[in-house]
């Protein structure tokens, strides 16, 4: 298998034992999204602000390895016309079962993003792109995929790991690695990632993937950082992630 079908099927085993990123969102969770009340997470705790998004209503949003039923929901209930590219059947599998419990429609596509995206030229609005990234060896093209199926003024919302997760051993509190992380060419990283089933994992750099957004077009409007949500680094505020809005000209 390559990589990212052991991660597929990583995430599929994750998700059937309870995974906090495969529950989709429940009920009163959508009851709340109908009458304006929502949240949706491109990181593990910071709302992403409800003016990076603007209008939703009859927008044509990608959620971009974003499934799990816990973002795409609120979207579609906004209003917003989507569509979920995942490579984990189990994610989508949840996005089906929260729009068919809801009433509306959800286009769910299983995809590999290291690929060409299987979509037109400026088919899209929005992309949705919550941490994932993570999974893939090399960003800079699928921010070039993503810049090719925006609209002239679309919009990328993207939740990014600073590899600083990577540097560290479980409890947090040594450092055991160097950067970059990548197991394809480090035994070692490979091995500990297998003997604590974590898939297969990459650290990105700033260059790489706010870089990348810029080489491929984009022009970056706002950030924000964020923690992991528990553990040690968490208790001592130390950002793992940050979020980025960037449009296409």
């Amino acid at each position: 298998m390559n990589y990212q079908d052991i991660n597929a099927e990583t995430i599929d085993r994750w998700i059937a034992e309870g995974w906090e990123w495969g529950v989709p969102v429940n009920h009163e969770v959508c009851e709340k999204a109908r009458r304006g009340n929502w949240i949706v997470l491109l990181t593990p705790t910071k709302p992403v602000p409800h003016n990076w998004f603007g209008e939703l209503r009859g927008k044509k949003v990608l959620g971009l390895a974003s499934g799990g039923g816990q973002q795409i929901p609120i979207l579609s209930l906004l209003g917003a016309e989507c569509t979920v590219l995942d490579y984990s059947q189990k994610q989508l599998e949840s996005e089906r079962l929260v729009a068919e419990r809801e009433g509306y429609d959800v286009k769910t596509v299983r995809a590999d993003m290291t690929k060409p995206l299987p979509f037109s030229d400026g088919e899209f609005d929005l992309i949705f792109h919550p941490v994932s990234n993570c999974y893939v060896e090399e960003v800079k093209p699928l921010f070039r995929e993503c810049f090719r199926v925006l609209k002239s003024g679309g919009v990328l919302l993207s939740g990014l790991d600073n590899g600083i997760n990577y540097l560290v051993n479980e409890d947090e509190t040594k450092i055991v690695n160097t950067l970059p992380f990548n197991p394809l060419k480090n035994p070692k990283q490979m091995k500990a990632l297998a003997d604590s089933d974590s898939g297969v994992q990459f650290s990105h750099t700033a260059e790489e993937q706010i870089g990348g957004q810029l080489e491929a077009g984009f022009i970056l409007t706002d950030i924000y950082e964020d923690t992991n949500g528990s553990g040690f680094l968490h208790e001592h505020n130390i950002p793992c992630f940050y979020a980025t809005r960037a449009i296409k000209p």
